[in-house]
């Protein structure tokens, strides 16, 4: 076989929701038991253009690779790259926006049945765009959700955005007017901006939430404020590796001494069971998710064998 091409239109015909949660949880257990490997997102850039790249290796699921992708003032423009990992033969390059979309939704959909309450039905996420849509999927696909409600600033938006999401989900959603709205008295939590500065405040919070924050991937920026950490028994990141390197949302925690890098588990060790999860009803839990390389080869390698069997994309070498 050739390498193969798939662009994005060709990802969207074989790529769903159940495809990314399957996925992004077989790379969390070979994570979890070192049959695979993920390397923190590297960045370098010139004037114009920032270059961020991901690798990953599951031996057992047989491939390597990497996504990488720049952003710039144009936008953002990804692919990932496969390679068998018997030969280290190219076997598949992806455009890989919308891929990546369900794996970061995915990933939260895997933390929330694993972390919130089983009795969890409503969720409330701050934020209206393409993330924010991709984590409520995954959410309301893994859990049993029946309400949801939805902040973000331009209320047209938000108001499309719920209607939208109500039409492919089946789950009634909310609209509503500030981000404390979203956030009081709900189970499932999700944060799904570009803010530099907090958009949730611990003072928000009531017992037996739990949270998923995944705006922000530098140090730089932070979603939430000090007094979630306050009120969190439970703080999980998809890599502690790569939280270390780009989870802005803990610094200030870390700095004020409201939690150490001691408290902070590898979700991947909660997930099979070696750390405890959640252990009382009234606990607060958070997943800190960050978007590993791992996730993005897991999934590619789904959709490439499904996009075979459909007789989709072009070879190019």
């Amino acid at each position: 076989m050739g390498v193969l091409y798939l662009s994005e239109a060709e990802v969207a015909r074989v790529l769903t929701m159940e495809l990314a949660l399957d996925a992004v949880a077989a790379a969390f257990r070979k994570l979890a038991i070192d049959e695979a490997v993920n390397v923190p997102r590297q960045r370098c850039q010139t004037d114009h253009v920032m270059l961020h790249v991901l690798p990953a290796a599951a031996k057992t699921m047989g491939v390597v690779g990497f996504k990488a992708y720049t952003t710039s003032k144009a936008g953002a423009r990804f692919h990932v790259t496969l390679f068998d990992g018997r030969t280290g033969e190219m076997t598949a390059v992806l455009e890989a926006d919308l891929l990546g979309q369900f794996r970061t939704g995915a990933a939260s959909g895997v933390a929330t049945k694993k972390l919130a309450r089983a009795d969890a039905t409503t969720v409330g996420c701050i934020g209206t765009g393409k993330q924010a849509r991709t984590q409520l999927l995954a959410v309301c696909k893994s859990s049993p959700i029946r309400k949801v409600r939805v902040y973000g600033r331009d209320a047209d938006r938000r108001k499309a955005f719920a209607d939208q999401l109500a039409t492919e989900t089946g789950v009634e959603t909310e609209p509503v007017d500030r981000p404390e709205d979203a956030v009081k008295g709900v189970d499932v939590v999700i944060t799904a901006t570009s803010a530099r500065e907090p958009v949730l405040r611990g003072e928000w919070l009531s017992a037996g939430q739990h949270l998923n924050l995944i705006g922000s991937n530098f140090l730089v920026k932070a979603e939430a404020d000090v007094d979630v950490f306050r009120r969190a028994t439970l703080v999980a990141a998809d890599s502690k590796d790569q939280a270390k390197l780009e989870a802005g949302d803990f610094v200030a925690a870390l700095d004020a001494g409201v939690i150490q890098w001691s408290d902070v588990y590898d979700f991947s060790l909660v997930f099979v069971g070696k750390y405890p999860g959640r252990e009382n009803p009234a606990d607060v839990t958070v997943f800190k998710s960050l978007g590993l390389g791992i996730e993005d080869i897991a999934l590619g390698a789904k959709v490439v064998d499904l996009a075979r069997q459909a007789g989709l994309g072009r070879e190019i070498l």
